[in-house]
């Protein structure tokens, strides 16, 4: 694809977002006055500072005067290992966690496989001939995957929510593996047939075998069409299990939200933060943090260990795919933690956390 078509598309993007945001008022059916974060139309971020908007045309101009950032080349292989699927198949033994790309990830805990935010498909787009392409295949096949309890979605973004993906795991699992989503998001799944789900608000919670799910807030927005801008809910995910408690933080600016969720969900033993896709900071500020917010996060939820995702899949902001780890390194000596304190991970690496006999966290509400 010409570098013409390319940015005629994402400023095709931009018009529907803003199209999206002017669209009709239609009524959210879940709409609660006493909550903040609803909207008679959909849901918002309730902090003076955070809403988000505007500026796509800007940055996409900027893009071509400046260049876009060069992707990674030959570099990118050794961000690859092969995956240790005979550890992933067998019984679980110790919690592990295994980074698959960008936000997916394989959590085992609790006797359950947890999929977060599974992506297994060529391009974050809503066509196969254009959008933002991989690249680097998935960590793990789709088809190796071992037997999959529960997906949690964090919101209704392409590199968050695949169609592929999903329908191809509700096939793959008999129907059996149960899908966890914000509000506003379970027709969409209804409209693929697939029926196992649940639709949460913030700080809200589902049971999964002895293992409890609670949606938490998170600085973002949410659309996949014309029309329907922040008409879905977004958020992040505290799994709480008897041997591991796990915060993923799916896509956000920072906020005051994480200590909050420190306080009201903690202390974890592992949370998945973003720390790529954050440049130019003028636009991608409220929505999407950087490796150094992304380390105040960690220290804000006093989390014993975290894991830093979303970053090295995706051409999706203006920083080169290798950036976010080496930003990562520089703001994690800046704060005095160390590199096991707050790791990255190969594209098919996974690793055993040592589990907790007692899990003394919150439980939502």
């Amino acid at each position: 694809m010409t570098h013409r078509r390319r940015l005629t598309l994402w400023m095709a993007g931009g018009l529907c977002g803003m199209l999206a945001g002017c669209a009709g008022l239609q009524q959210n059916p879940y709409y609660d006055p006493a909550k903040p974060h609803h909207t008679p139309s959909g849901f918002r971020n309730p902090g003076p500072d955070a809403r988000i908007g505007g500026g796509f045309l800007r940055w996409q101009w900027e893009r071509r005067l400046s260049g876009l950032p060069k992707p990674p080349g030959a570099a990118h292989r050794d961000w690859r290992v092969a995956p240790e699927l005979a550890l992933l198949r067998s019984p679980a033994v110790n919690p592990s966690v295994t980074w698959i790309g960008h936000a997916s990830l394989l959590v085992r805990l609790g006797g359950l496989n947890v999929l977060t935010d599974p992506h297994f498909s060529e391009r974050a787009s809503p066509v196969g001939f254009a959008g933002p392409k991989r690249f680097h295949p998935p960590g793990v096949a789709l088809a190796d995957l071992p037997d999959i309890h529960a997906v949690v979605i964090s919101h209704s973004h392409y590199d968050h929510l695949d169609v592929d993906s999903v329908r191809q795991l509700h096939q793959r699992s008999g129907g059996t593996v149960h899908f966890l989503v914000p509000l506003g998001l379970k027709p969409w799944f209804a409209a693929l047939g697939i029926d196992n789900v649940t639709e949460l608000d913030w700080w809200e919670h589902a049971e999964i075998r002895g293992v409890r799910f609670t949606l938490t807030p998170a600085q973002h927005w949410s659309a996949r069409g014309l029309f329907d801008r922040n008409r879905t809910l977004w958020g992040g995910w505290a799994v709480h299990a008897p041997d591991l408690s796990f915060l993923f933080i799916g896509d956000t600016g920072y906020s005051s939200d994480f200590r909050e969720i420190g306080r009201r969900l903690g202390p974890f033993d592992l949370a998945a933060i973003p720390i790529g896709a954050y440049e130019p900071r003028w636009f991608m500020r409220t929505q999407h943090v950087d490796p150094a917010e992304a380390v105040r996060i960690h220290q804000d939820l006093q989390a014993r260990q975290s894991l830093g995702v979303h970053w090295g899949a995706f051409e999706m902001a203006d920083e080169p795919l290798d950036a976010a780890p080496r930003a990562l390194a520089a703001a994690r000596r800046a704060a005095g933690i160390d590199e096991a304190e707050f790791f990255v991970l190969r594209v098919g690496e996974t690793r055993r956390i040592p589990p907790r006999p007692h899990i003394s966290g919150g439980s939502g509400r």
